[in-house]
């Protein structure tokens, strides 16, 4: 059988709120309490999507200690599997006095667990708040994160391998790190590539490449494009790309001309879809106007997106409806701090019970988006002509890149005829 790797997760303060007093972590007090850390969900997302085992491990000793009924313990745990996409939750209820091999800081959950999901321990991750959970990973041949919560306690020793201190820069740090040497050529990709632009000359360039499966295009980069009649310029296109998808967007900022001219695009050709914003410029949801476009059969890319609730919106909005595109501005998302790859993978499963929707991860910043949104399960990523032809680097031997970059320096230097006089 083969091994799979896992992510084992400490419960209170990772997983979790605690109440910290007197600089010491105590878990809640009851199951009605107990709060999820907000980013949790998505965090555990993006492993579970990138096929992590994830295994919560948690010492309650208060059981033992006379302090918290088992019942309380069982209703707690209960409520973080309900709201938590986990794969199992292992409790040790002994105190240190009792010297069980599961209580961490030594490894036996960790090791009980993995013989129950075969799971690769070298390939496998730790993340705690505490020394006793880095302790525990390292015993048991992981890799750690420490969650570090600024507590009054000691910190671990050996250091874990990675520090921060919230839950989603841990998972992003996890899918970074396992994924930094897969990533070696165009041909593992599942993603699709679409290319972003409105500049016909361009546009033609990535239809001659096969990696291009679809387009998109809109006002913004119409407008500086310099595209003055709309209707002439996408049909100019429709006619030239006949065979992959394109994407149109509506302009009106009222719903019943956006509707109207929705479904004019839409009758334009079988491979075009219609962009539409998923609010106007008021902030009013368009999930009204995308269910009744779905209804009728309308092709739809709905654009815009940066949260999990407009996802879910959207989603419902095009639910039993036909072919269309769900696109999160992940590099917007990432432009704010933010780190676009929870978001994604949580977005990746939210779209997984309608088949016929497929998730674009949009806006990219860098050509490392392409393998990120990949990694993630995302269907498609749009990108603009300059991100696309770089493609041609993917693998490229780092040595020689770097000289590359010396020779470049170099001739510019001389091309501009620079000079010194010293001494």
């Amino acid at each position: 059988m083969k091994l799979r790797p896992a992510v084992f997760l400490d419960r209170d303060g990772v997983l979790n709120m605690t109440e910290v007093r007197d600089g010491k972590p105590f878990p809640p007090a009851d199951a009605e309490s107990l709060i999820i850390i907000p980013e949790a969900a998505e965090a555990l997302g993006a492993l579970k999507v990138c096929g992590f085992v994830l295994v919560c491990v948690t010492n309650q000793p208060d059981v033992a200690r006379g302090t918290r009924s088992l019942a309380n313990v069982e209703a707690m745990n209960r409520k973080v599997r309900d709201l938590l996409p986990l794969d199992d939750l292992w409790v040790c209820l002994h105190d240190n006095n009792d010297h069980c091999p599961c209580r961490k800081p030594k490894p036996g959950m960790l090791l009980a667990a993995a013989e129950k999901w075969s799971i690769d321990l070298a390939q496998s991750w730790m993340i705690g708040d505490r020394a006793g959970d880095v302790a525990a990973g390292q015993a048991a041949g992981c890799r750690t994160v420490f969650l570090d919560r600024g507590y009054d306690e000691a910190r671990p020793i050996p250091a874990a391998d990675y520090t921060c201190q919230e839950l989603g820069p841990a998972a992003a740090h996890i899918l970074d790190y396992m994924e930094i040497d897969k990533m070696n050529t165009i041909n593992d990709l599942k993603i699709k590539l679409f290319a972003d632009g409105a500049d016909k000359t361009g546009m033609l360039e990535m239809y001659a490449n096969p990696l291009i499966k679809g387009f998109t295009t809109n006002p913004t980069l119409m407008r500086k494009a310099g595209i003055r009649d709309y209707e002439a310029f996408a049909r100019e296109i429709i006619a030239a790309i006949p065979d992959r998808p394109l994407s149109f967007e509506v302009f009106s900022d009222e719903f019943d001309e956006m509707e109207r001219q929705a479904r004019y695009i839409g009758s334009w050709g079988d491979n075009v879809y219609v962009k539409i914003p998923v609010t106007n410029s008021r902030g009013i949801t368009s999930a009204p106007l995308v269910t009744r476009l779905a209804a009728s059969g309308v092709k739809q890319n709905v654009t815009a997106l940066t949260t999990l609730s407009q996802v879910r919106d959207v989603v419902d909005a095009l639910a039993g409806g036909p072919s269309a595109y769900v696109s999160i501005f992940a590099g917007r998302v990432a432009d704010t701090g933010r780190d676009p790859m929870p978001l994604m993978a949580a977005a990746v499963e939210i779209l997984r019970p309608q088949p016929q929707l497929e998730l674009i991860w949009a806006s990219p910043r860098e050509l490392w988006n392409v393998f990120q949104a990949d990694a993630v399960g995302c269907h498609i990523i749009t990108a603009t002509n300059d991100i696309l032809k770089k493609l041609a680097l993917v693998g490229k031997d780092l040595t020689e890149y770097s000289l590359d970059t010396v020779k470049m320096f170099k001739n510019d230097a001389e091309a501009a005829g620079f000079k010194l006089s010293v001494g």
